[in-house]
């Protein structure tokens, strides 16, 4: 993230925490992050933005359809990535349990995200009680390999 004031206001025409939560803009998403910073983010944040599938072509090779994500699902994958970057979440090594660990593998492994509410119980079972890292894995989602709660249960950069 481009580094704010000491009022908390984002330098130049960068977006402040208040812009971002409310932001329906990538773009201007994309402009408040740094690059450096968020660098595997944002190669999550492209991959995630194009989905696509192969099926057999009638020549016998494979013929692709790839399908990129509304500006809204666009947001909401930032969001998913990156979550707050005004308020970076802290995380407690002891929330970082056998359960919580098999469960955020699996689902960093098969890039299926439906056990995030199960993940958010076992980590509040384990005392966490940060309402960023409940909320996001409660909430509706999509989530994505590369999900910020993912990464820091696994401990990851």
């Amino acid at each position: 993230m481009r580094h704010p004031d000491q009022t908390g206001k984002a330098l130049g025409s960068y977006l402040t925490e208040p812009e971002w939560l409310a932001c329906a803009d990538p773009n201007r998403m994309l402009r408040t992050l740094d690059a450096k910073e968020w660098k595997a983010a944002l190669a999550a944040f492209a991959g995630a933005c194009l989905s696509g599938h192969k099926s057999p072509g009638v020549d016998g090779g494979w013929n692709w359809t790839v399908r990129a994500a509304t500006p809204a699902v666009q947001v909401q994958l930032l969001c998913c990535l990156v979550g707050n970057p005004f308020r970076p979440a802290v995380f407690s090594p002891e929330w970082r349990t056998g359960t919580a660990l098999t469960l955020a593998s699996q689902m960093y492994d098969s890039r299926d995200f439906s056990a995030m509410p199960i993940l958010a119980d076992a980590l509040q079972d384990t005392g966490c009680d940060s309402a960023s890292i409940l909320d996001h894995c409660r909430g509706s989602g999509p989530h994505v390999r590369g999900c910020w709660v993912v990464d820091l249960v696994l401990g990851k950069e």
